[in-house]
C-alpha cells in the first residue's frame, strides 16, 4: 500500500505540540523547552519525518545545493574537479549534485532544466559549445552560472580554465628537447576547444624548431579505446614512418596508446617513441610505463569555481576569468636518459 510522506502536521499531532513548535525544533531548537524538544524529536524519529527542503528553498529563495555539469564523468580529470567543488561547498554547508552531459547537448539541457526546477544556488558547467543561449536564459531568470574549464569574456561571465595553448606547447617542447623531430598529436573531436588549444600549442612548439614536423591523428572521443585504436594505426606504419614523439590530448588517450605500443613489446617507450599525455590523472604514475603528463590543478579548479559562484551572489559582483598555469611532469615515458 502506498504511503504518503510524513508531514510537519503529523509530527505536531504525534508530539502534541503546535506546528510552530515543530518548526522551531527543526530550525531554532534553542528557543524550545527541553521537554517539548524531546517529544518532537521522538516523533520525528518514530514517524520517519524528512524535512521538505524544496519548500524551504521556495520560501528562502536560495538553495544549499549547487549543480555541476561536466562533459564526461568517465574522465578522472572531471571527477577531481567535482571533488574540489564538493570540498569547497562542504566548507560552506552546501552540497553539489553532479550531472554528466556525455558531450550531448540535449543531456546538458536536461540537467540545466532540472537544476533550475530544483532552484539550485547556482550552476557550474563545462558547456558543450559556444552557443550560450540556454545558459543565458538560466542566468536571466536568477540562477548564477560559472563556466568551468572554459575561457569566456570577463564582461559576460565568470569563468576559469587552464592555459591549454601553453600546456600543448610545453608538452611538445619537452618531446623536441628529448630529440624527437617527427611529432604526432592525438586528440579529438575538434569541437572541443581544449583539444583545439592543445593542438595549437603543439604546432607553436614545432614551428619554433627547424626540421620538426607535426601530424594529427584525430579521435572521436578522449578515451582509452580511441587511444588504442590510434596506437594500432601507428603500429601498422613502417618503422621509418612512425613518429619519434606522441602528444596525446589527455591521459586516457595516452594510456590507450601505451597499451597498444607495449603489447608483445612491439614498440619500446620511450626508446622508440616518447609519449606524453595531459591532465596527470592518478593512473598516470602507475601505468605500465609511468606516463609523463601536463598537470592541471583539477581540485583547485573545482574549489575556485565555487568561490566564483559565491562571489556572483554578492551585490557588488564583477565577472572575472581565472587562468591557471599547467605544469610539466616528467616520468619514464619520455625519459630516455
Amino acid at each position: 500500500m502506498a504511503r504518503f510522506p510524513v508531514s510537519i502536521k503529523d509530527v505536531a499531532r504525534e508530539a502534541q505540540v503546535s506546528i510552530g513548535t515543530v518548526s522551531n525544533v527543526i530550525n531554532r531548537p534553542e528557543v524550545v523547552s527541553a521537554d517539548r524538544r524531546r517529544r518532537v524529536l521522538k516523533a520525528i524519529d518514530e514517524l520517519g519525518y524528512v524535512r521538505n527542503d524544496v519548500a524551504r528553498q521556495l520560501k528562502a529563495g536560495r538553495s544549499r545545493t549547487l549543480g555541476l555539469v561536466v562533459q564526461d564523468t568517465g574522465n578522472p580529470f572531471y571527477n577531481e574537479i567535482a571533488r574540489g567543488a564538493e570540498a569547497a561547498a562542504d566548507d560552506l554547508g552546501q552540497a553539489v549534485i553532479v550531472g554528466n552531459s556525455g558531450l550531448s547537448r540535449s543531456r546538458e539541457e536536461v540537467y540545466l532544466d532540472l537544476f533550475e526546477e530544483q532552484r539550485v544556488r547556482g550552476v557550474l558547467i563545462t558547456p558543450q559549445s559556444d552557443d550560450r543561449r540556454r545558459i543565458d536564459r538560466l542566468r536571466s531568470r536568477g540562477t548564477p552560472v560559472v563556466l568551468v574549464d572554459e575561457q569566456a569574456p570577463a564582461s559576460q561571465y565568470c569563468s576559469l580554465a587552464v592555459d591549454d595553448v601553453e600546456g600543448g606547447r610545453m608538452a611538445v617542447a619537452h618531446l623536441l628537447a628529448g630529440g624527437a623531430r617527427k611529432i604526432t598529436f592525438v586528440g579529438g573531436p575538434a569541437s572541443l576547444h581544449q583539444v583545439v588549444d592543445r593542438q595549437a600549442g603543439a604546432r607553436a612548439a614545432v614551428d619554433a624548431v627547424p626540421g620538426a614536423s607535426l601530424d594529427v591523428a584525430g579521435t572521436t572521443a578522449l578515451t582509452v579505446l580511441e587511444g588504442r585504436r590510434v596506437g594500432e594505426e601507428l603500429l601498422r606504419r613502417p618503422a621509418a614512418e612512425r613518429p619519434g614523439g606522441v602528444f596525446a590530448a589527455n591521459d586516457l588517450l595516452a594510456i590507450g596508446l601505451l597499451q597498444a605500443f607495449v603489447f608483445d613489446h612491439r614498440i619500446r617507450v620511450p626508446q622508440d617513441i616518447s609519449l606524453i599525455g595531459y591532465d596527470d590523472i592518478d593512473f598516470a604514475p602507475s601505468a605500465i610505463v609511468p606516463l609523463s603528463s601536463i598537470r592541471q590543478p583539477a581540485r583547485l579548479i573545482g574549489r575556485t569555481a565555487v568561490e566564483l559562484l559565491e562571489d556572483e551572489l554578492a551585490e557588488d559582483h564583477h565577472h572575472r576569468h581565472v587562468t591557471f598555469q599547467p605544469e610539466l611532469v616528467v616520468r619514464a615515458s619520455t625519459d630516455v636518459s
